[in-house]
This record gives C-alpha cells, structure tokens and sequence, in this order.
C-alpha cells in the first residue's frame, strides 16, 4: 500500500474521515493479496473473474454508496471512488467489472427507480447475488446517445424491444442490463426509454464476445434483441425519460473511470518506481539519473493532481450539487494521465516494458481505453466546454 500521505489524504483541504480511510486500507488488502497475483492470468486468459466480484460481494461492497434499507452501507462517494482506485492499482478488469455494476446499472435504478423496483432490483444487487451493465452504444452510434435505433415499441403492458448494443461490459455475464432504447426515432433523444432487461428473458440473445487491447477479461460483446418482450414495470422513470437516465447515469460512471484512471497509473508508477530502484546501468542504479527522476517526478505530480480531482468531484456529487462538469473534467485529466504515466512506465522498464513477462505493458494497454469509455476525451472537451459556455 502507497505510504504518501501529502496528497491523498488531504484533498480539497481536508483530510480523509478514519471511514475513508479504512475504506482504502480494506480495499487495498483484498486488491494487493487476492486480485494482483493473478491480474496478468486474468489478462492473459481473458477470463471473467467472477470470483473477484463474489469476494467484493461478500466485503459488504457492491452497495456502498446506497442506503442501508437496500442493502448498502451507505457510504460516500469519496469511498466509492477509493475503492475503484485501489482495485485499478492490482487488477484493471477487476475495478471496471465492479465500476459498471454501481455506476452504471446500480445507481441509476436507485436514482431513477420506484420503491417497488429498488426492492426487487437493486436490493440484490447490493448484495452482490445480481450483476448489472449497461447498454447505450450501438453499432452505429457511440458517443450520439440521441441517434440511438435500438427500438422499444410499447405493447400493452410490455415493450417489445429489437435491435442491438454494443461494447457492453460484463456482457455475458450479468443479471441486470440497463438498456437505453428509442420509442420513436423522429423524438430523437425526446423519445427514449430506460429499460432493465434481465438475463434469461426470451429473444434477448449476446453476440460476438470482443478480443481487447485491455481489461481482457471483462467480458466486452455484443447484445441482440428480437422481439423481446420487457415489462412495463421494468422501465426507469416514463416513455423520454432515457436520454436523462443516461446522462445523469454517464456523469456518475465518469468519476468511477477517473477514479480507474488514477488506481492504473498508480500502480503504474509504484512499479516504475520500485524498478529503477533495482536496474543497474552504467556501474548504477537507474533512479539515480535525472531523466529518470524527471518522469517519475511527473507521474507522482499528475496521478495526485488526477486523485483530487476525481475526489472533487466525488464530494460535488455526495453535496448534491450538479458536477457534470466536474465528472468531466476528472475523467478528461486522469485518463490522460493514466495513458501518459503508463507510457512513461514502460519506457522506464525499457525492453522489459515491452514484454509479458513485467506488468507494464498490462498497465499501458489497460489506460488506453479510460480515454475512450464513458465518452471519449473529445466528448469530455464539449462537455467542459459547453459547461464553461452557459456559466457566463
């Protein structure tokens, strides 16, 4: 466990409560012992670590941040965002499989949902006996939530939902999906819906299961539905209410992918560091030359720069207070560091760096996509941008 206090546990001014605190340290011991020895078999294997999940589970933390009447501990989300940290720094896949079931599917049925639908959908969830994602991108449309084609036609007490989704993590293996779907393509994102479809119902079948630059084992494919038929009852909110569904839900997810972006270039940096302590070149260790120290020196800088960010913006959303631009703005900078950082890592490594034998390319190729998911740097820039806009 990192042993720098300057930073981390004074963001914003202040210090870190003794619960946040016992938060990373509870964390850090699941994530360093029992998910870090075998990050790189997981990578390797692509497989799903259930187990991780189960384990997290049985932590008391799918639930953190929801109230104790549905199974969480009610924490806050300067926890939530230590906690993906920390499981970014062992295991990549781990913390997204973790960050999506919370921010992406958890959060928005307990924002969005009825009492009757938090205590039937959320409540296991919480407890880790469900596993949620979420489905908003297409083939045919990324970032352009609005141009989304996947139809939901409404049918009595169902939806008859047909179409498909894409870049869906934790695809073959959750229980709970999130599916944001078009009512009536000329309403445009005035016509979308937000659905919960479970696993098992009848017309809803996966596609091709993604072989990916990183978080190999996240298990990342397509879904396909055919006249599937969803209920009523399993809608968020009413017919329109999709497109905010997925904004508030995205702005949610942003600070979780930061969050994952400062853990990946942390452990980044932790093993740069630990091995220009060790590689002699030139009759000396390699942490002795200025260039090397330069770009640790930078590493350190950023990834505390990305930490108080993400937890700026973590504190906007415990207050209340609307932070979509403060998610962007994190997601936007961490990400952007976790790619810098993981760069620098293997350049210090050197040949090393470029093999499987040592974690560094792992770390590398696992940043690349905090700068493409959850919206892409470019969508965080017109986020800021159109934020700082309307403030004037």
């Amino acid at each position: 466990m990192i042993t720098q206090t300057s930073v981390k546990d004074a963001p914003l001014g202040f210090c870190l409560s003794e619960e946040q605190r016992l938060i990373r340290e509870t964390v850090a011991d699941i994530a360093q012992n029992e998910f870090a020895p075998k990050a790189a078999e997981i990578d390797r294997t692509h497989r799903f670590p259930r187990e991780n999940f189960e384990l997290l589970a049985t932590a008391d933390l799918c639930g953190m941040v929801f109230p104790e009447q549905y199974g969480g501990a009610a924490l806050d989300h300067v926890c939530y965002a230590i906690a993906v940290e920390e499981l970014a720094r062992a295991c990549a896949t781990t913390s997204v499989v973790y960050s999506a079931h919370v921010s992406l599917c958890a959060t928005p049925i307990y924002i969005f949902g009825t009492e009757e639908q938090r205590q039937r959908l959320l409540v296991p969830m919480c407890q880790g006996k469900k596993l949620g994602a979420f489905a908003l991108s297409e083939p045919g449309s990324g970032s352009d939530a609005a141009s989304a084609c996947c139809m939901a036609n409404l049918k009595g007490d169902h939806f008859v939902l047909t179409g498909s989704k894409n870049w869906i993590t934790n695809g073959l293996e959750a229980d709970y999906y999130l599916v944001i779907a078009q009512t009536d393509l000329a309403l445009k994102h005035k016509g979308l819906v937000a659905l919960v479809v479970e696993k098992g119902t009848p017309g809803f079948t996966f596609g091709k299961l993604e072989d990916k630059l990183g978080i190999r084992g996240s298990s990342t494919c397509q879904i396909n539905f055919e006249d599937c038929l969803v209920p009523v009852d399993n809608m968020l909110g009413k017919v329109g209410d999709g497109f905010k569904v997925a904004m508030v839900t995205l702005d949610g997810g942003r600070i979780g992918i930061a969050a994952q972006a400062v853990g990946i270039a942390e452990g980044a940096w932790e093993h740069a560091r630990a091995y220009a302590r060790q590689r002699i070149a030139f009759g000396q260790t390699i942490n002795q030359f200025q260039a090397i120290q330069f770009m640790l020196c930078e590493m350190a800088t950023e990834i505390d720069t990305a930490r108080l960010l993400t937890y700026h913006a973590s504190c906007m959303q415990d207050c209340g207070e609307k932070f979509s631009q403060e998610a962007a703005i994190a997601k936007l900078y961490a990400s952007e560091v976790a790619m810098a950082s993981t760069v620098k890592c293997v350049q210090i490594f050197g040949g090393y760096g470029y093999v499987t034998d040592y974690p560094a390319e792992r770390y590398m190729r696992d940043a690349k996509i905090t700068e493409i998911y959850e919206g892409t740097s470019e969508v965080q820039r017109i986020v800021i941008g159109n934020s700082i806009l309307k403030g004037q």
